[in-house]
């Protein structure tokens, strides 16, 4: 009877213990965890990139001058050699009150010079008609040899200085009619305004057919030589431009196929890299630091398709396909850490973490490519914390 009490207690007693050691009993760590998959696998680099065309042209004012009405809009079509926007002389300005006065009186002075041109022009006139009679009469004379040959030579010079003398005054006459006429369109003009009459126009034409891109100008008024009135271009030359890091630029190589996407639809628009452009720049970002980009040059696939939905200077989002492949094992890029220098993840094993070291291959975003040390169907910690550890045992929470 003593015995089986004490068999009795024993039992009671390591049932108490087990009780106890199962309370103290550290409990299993709560984790994230997913499955080890082999699948397609992308490596991508993503950017912001804007469109723009190849070619484009700014179609400026030749010269200084009036501009015309422009009458074209943006997103108008014109055709090479089409007028766009047409120019006229600056005009006059108005004349202040005593300059106005001042016209009045030169004009005045210019018409008693030309009354003046006249009559000395008549009596020049009268002088050559004079020495012609006298010329004629000395003639005759010479001929019956009553005058000597000295006399006669001096008649004929006087008659020839005569004659020169009405050209002089028949010049000076017409110089005097200039002069009036110039002191009168003084006058004719001094209100400032635009005459009535027709003008002398420039018309300037599109260097190219396509679209009027920009309106610089719209309304009428003067312009100098070199500004901007209109841009002009052809959205068959539509591009992408996307500014990449310099780390990322040296990876992409021309060829390389690019999903276009952010654009404002919902389907994914196709490109292929032309040009890698030679020379980068620095650019600030959005948090201060000094980036170096490098500019990349993507042409759409599908031109025309691009065209009817995009226009100049619209943002859309590049993605670069680096490289691509089937069946690749994978796992997110939150599940390897580093350990002893060397990549690592958990893998869930019978309820416990194991670590285990892993060899990795490219990544891309949120997910890197294993290339040795897991399996697929394998359970990995995707966000291993500092409970954590190699056989501690866990509460993995299968996320896809």
């Amino acid at each position: 009877m003593k015995l089986r009490k004490k068999v009795l207690w024993g039992l009671v007693a390591l049932g108490a213990l087990g009780l106890l050691a199962w309370t103290l009993m550290p409990a299993p760590v709560a984790v994230s965890a997913t499955e080890v998959k082999a699948g397609r696998f992308v490596e991508t680099v993503e950017e912001e990139g804007r469109t723009r065309l190849r070619d484009s042209f700014t179609v400026s004012a030749p010269i200084g001058g009036f501009l015309r009405r422009v009458t074209l809009e943006a997103g108008d079509p014109v055709e090479l050699g089409d007028v766009v926007f047409r120019m006229e002389p600056h005009p006059a300005p108005a004349l202040d009150a005593r300059s106005l006065e001042l016209a009045r009186e030169n004009l005045s002075a210019a018409r008693a010079r030309l009354e003046t041109a006249r009559a000395n022009l008549e009596t020049e006139r009268a002088e050559a008609g004079f020495a012609e009679s006298e010329f004629e009469r000395f003639r005759q004379l010479r001929e019956r040899e009553l005058v000597s040959a000295a006399e006669m030579e001096r008649v004929r010079s006087v008659r020839d200085r005569q004659r020169a003398k009405v050209r002089a005054s028949e010049h000076a006459v017409e110089v005097a009619g200039f002069e009036v006429e110039s002191a009168r369109a003084v006058l004719d003009i001094a209100s400032g305004q635009r005459p009535e009459e027709d003008q002398p126009l420039l018309e300037v034409r599109s260097p190219s057919a396509g679209l009027v891109l920009t309106r610089h100008r719209c309304c009428e008024g003067t312009v100098n030589a070199g500004e901007p009135v209109l841009d002009v271009g052809n959205l068959d030359d539509l591009e992408i431009q996307v500014d990449l890091l310099s780390m990322d630029a040296v990876r992409v190589r021309p060829g390389m196929r690019v999903l276009v996407t952010g654009w404002g639809g919902d389907e994914t628009l196709q490109g292929t890299v032309r040009r890698v452009e030679p020379a980068g720049f620095t650019r600030v970002s959005a948090l201060g630091v000094d980036e170096q980009r490098v500019p990349v040059i993507v042409d759409f696939t599908d031109l025309q398709s691009a065209a009817e939905q995009l226009g100049v200077g619209f943002r859309v989002e590049a993605e670069f396909v680096l490289w691509e492949g089937d069946a690749v094992i994978q796992v997110p890029t939150s599940a390897l850490f580093r350990s002893d220098g060397r990549w690592s993840v958990f893998v869930v094993a019978d309820g416990r973490a194991q670590q285990r070291e892993v060899r990795t291959g490219r990544r891309s975003g949120m997910v890197t490519q294993i290339l040795d040390g897991l399996e697929p169907g394998e359970v990995v910690v995707t966000h291993p914390g500092d409970r954590v550890r190699d056989g501690v045992r866990v509460n993995p929470e299968l996320r896809g």
